[in-house]
């Protein structure tokens, strides 16, 4: 006897997606709330943060690597260009990132899942060394002598004194997350799709490197050392197998297309499908038009 679907069939699947789309929601908001109290926990080390930015100083110019100022400058050759840099700063990081999520999500399951493990491995690492080595951003370091442009120019998102600001550590400027989710971004963008013009994702990464260095928020080395921990996180999720990609494009084209009425289930051997009569077989139709 052929299996045929019962009514509380149709409404499994959209259940069933709607526990999954729950469960990824609870875990990333989790996660980011683990690492938003983590990285309070380093907040009261002010000496030992400025000593650090000190020595992170002194390596770049020891490395002879240029001086944060030189793309400050280039910003500051009028208001509306540090101001945009500003808002980018502030409004671009998280909005760009979920929206990114929330594609793959949808439209790319597989690879969604390779990208949460390692943004999860890379940020993970970075908590874990904004409490081993916490660092004073430039802005704040007098012998950087650097402006502060959110705080003149605006948009901030960091109160003036550190001390007073109980949302945020300002003393975790390595690695700078700003540029590593911004790199993962581009990464999976380009891991995930075929076109043509996916490498201009990588434009993000750059712009973002510009204004996190530009704005005084972040040494190079931030960014450097972000690279780095991506890199090791890249090599250690493993990325999605052929397969799978084929799977998600498979399933594009079945949305777009619709079910197909020649395929078969793995409970029907004989050819039939789900909810439709098996057909019959060819001596039975040729004894019913006797």
């Amino acid at each position: 006897m052929s299996s045929h679907t019962t009514p509380a069939e149709p409404a499994a699947a959209p259940r069933a997606a709607r526990r999954r789309l729950i469960r990824e929601l609870l875990l990333v908001a989790g996660f980011f709330a683990v690492y938003k109290a983590g990285r309070l926990l380093s907040t009261d080390r002010t000496e030992e943060a400025f000593r650090n930015a000190g020595r992170i100083w002194d390596a770049e110019r020891a490395l002879h690597l240029p001086g944060e100022g030189l793309l400050q400058r280039l910003l500051l050759h009028g208001d509306a260009l540090v101001t945009t840099a500003n808002t980018y700063y502030a409004g671009v990081h998280f909005p760009a990132t979920a929206l990114f999520l929330i594609w793959l999500y949808v439209r790319r399951p597989a690879h969604y899942l390779w990208t949460r493990r390692v943004l999860a491995a890379l940020t993970a690492a970075a908590l874990a060394l904004h409490l081993a080595y916490p660092l004073a951003p430039p802005r704040l370091l007098d012998a950087a002598q650097l402006i502060d442009t959110a705080q003149v120019y605006g948009p901030s998102v960091y109160r003036a004194a550190p001390a007073e600001d109980t949302l945020a550590n300002q003393f975790a400027a390595m690695p700078s997350l700003h540029f590593g989710w911004a790199l993962m971004l581009a990464v999976g963008v380009i891991a995930a799709t075929s076109s043509r013009w996916r490498f201009l994702w990588l434009l993000h990464p750059l712009l973002t490197l510009i204004v996190i260095v530009g704005t005084a928020n972040h040494y190079w080395l931030d960014a450097v050392v972000a690279a780095v921990l991506l890199g090791a996180a890249l090599l250690l999720v493993p990325k999605p197998r052929a397969n799978d990609e084929l799977d998600d494009e498979r399933d594009d084209d079945a949305g777009a297309a619709g079910p197909d009425p020649g395929a078969t289930h793995e409970n029907d051997p004989d050819g039939s499908v789900r909810g439709l009569p098996r057909p019959r077989s060819a001596d039975a139709a040729v004894g019913a038009g006797q």
